[in-house]
């Protein structure tokens, strides 16, 4: 199980808090909250079943708890969680963007029971 990541963003005056965290191999998700005074106001979640037994697990998942914590960064600064606006447009980073991004993005639509 990996260290998680947490960060307060203040927006337009308001301090949110955004915290992700591994389950570990047993448990493989990785759920990202965003909170709003103690309330959860928006969450992510991941299954990274099909990368236990790779050989470079840790760093996949590392990479992966990075991504989800800065998509909903970015998506709050959007104003998505605000009722300010939509999510981060991002068909220009599209062109840059791997297979593995895309397939994330994907897969961090759905929501995992």
């Amino acid at each position: 199980m990996l260290v998680g990541y947490n960060t307060n963003i203040t927006y337009k005056g308001v301090t949110y808090h955004v915290q992700t965290e591994d389950s570990g191999p047993k448990n493989p998700v990785i759920i990202t909250l965003l909170y709003l005074k103690g309330s959860i106001i928006a969450s992510k979640k991941i299954n990274y079943a099909h990368l236990i037994g790779d050989a470079e697990l840790e760093k996949k998942v590392e990479a992966m708890m990075k991504n989800q914590h800065k998509s909903m960064i970015k998506e709050l600064v959007s104003g998505r969680y605000t009722g300010e606006g939509e999510a981060v447009d991002s068909t220009t980073e599209e062109k840059k963007r791997s297979l593995d991004d895309v397939v994330l993005e994907f897969i961090i639509g759905k929501r995992w029971g």
